[in-house]
């Protein structure tokens, strides 16, 4: 008896062990998976052109050099011709790609397109939800579906309606054409995430601030938005990340420099005579810090606020 009850112990040991270390392995591998090719990219950024296109690969930057950014920030300064480019030797990192003084512009491009996104984002989607979540007027199931037949459409089907439309309105080339275009994307999205997380907030505390005589407008104010602080942080940061690193709208949108983006400018380095892997990974480096500290600095609401409504019901 002693020693079967003994041999059912260890087993059990046995079996928590063997399920810890396959939940260790299997995390482990995941990590790896999703954090090895920025781990690269960071890594290769301080490395020389010489050092990235080594073999075997250097991991590890052998000499780790800022100079693939500092080329970044000194374009202007720096005489970009046909001759220099064919002369330039990629080992040495003297050369720069045809456009490199484009990055910065589209650098802002990407951010100002970016926060506008967020901000027009949140206006339109906050009183759609409301009124879909909260007042119940007739049509509500009509305009549900509607706005989910809208997302249901692959944007490749829509990229030529959309450049002739913004072709014949003279937009083309203008950052309010992908702050336009990105709306008609992220909207949808975002009404179903407030709309989960306004459903959950008690329904007697919209009767109570209506009985006290607020309108809708003040209850969501005064009621919704200080208990949807986290759906709306959650929003803002999909809103920005999309149109942060949408490429086909861009691609086709926009055709200068006045108004490109940085997935647009950073693609065109791989187009020329030669590719500097150094300043391309750079590059890559400058595009990823942005969404990273922001998604950083809120994490926590972005959590609980794309999680909200995931157990409901």
């Amino acid at each position: 008896m002693s020693a079967a009850t003994d041999d059912g112990r260890r087993a059990m040991i046995a079996k928590r062990w063997g399920r810890g270390i396959l939940i260790t392995l299997f995390s482990a591998l995941l990590v790896i998976y999703v954090a090895g090719p920025v781990a690269w990219l960071v890594s290769s950024s301080l490395q020389s052109e010489a050092d990235i296109t080594a073999v075997p690969p250097n991991w590890l930057p052998p000499k780790v050099t800022f100079g693939n950014f500092e080329a970044i920030f000194s374009t202007k300064t720096r005489e970009v011709t046909y001759e220099t480019r064919r002369q330039g030797d990629p080992a040495t990192g003297s050369f720069l790609p045809s456009g490199a003084e484009n990055l910065l512009p589209a650098l802002w491009n990407s951010f100002t397109v970016g926060m506008w996104v967020a901000i027009l984002n949140l206006v339109v989607s906050i009183t759609a939800a409301y009124a879909i979540a909260v007042i119940h007027f007739k049509g509500r199931q009509a305009a549900l579906y509607t706005i989910l037949v809208t997302r249901v459409i692959p944007d490749i089907a829509l990229i030529v309606p959309l450049f002739l439309v913004m072709r014949n309105l003279d937009l083309v080339n203008t950052r309010f054409a992908l702050i336009v275009t990105y709306l008609a994307v992220t909207v949808p999205f975002t009404i179903f995430i407030l709309i989960s997380y306004f459903e959950q907030i008690p329904r007697d505390l919209y009767r109570a601030a209506r009985a006290d005589g607020c309108s809708h407008v003040q209850a969501l104010r005064h009621v919704y938005l200080p208990l949807s602080l986290p759906a709306l942080v959650a929003s803002v940061m999909f809103a920005f990340l999309t149109s942060w690193n949408e490429f086909i709208f861009a691609l086709i949108l926009t055709q200068n420099i006045t108004s490109q983006t940085l997935p647009i400018v950073i693609s065109g380095f791989v187009m020329d005579f030669t590719t500097s892997f150094s300043f391309v990974n750079a590059a890559g480096v400058i595009a990823i810090v942005p969404p990273v500290v922001l998604a950083m600095m809120f994490e926590r609401y972005i959590v609980s606020g794309l999680t909200a409504g995931a157990v409901k019901g």
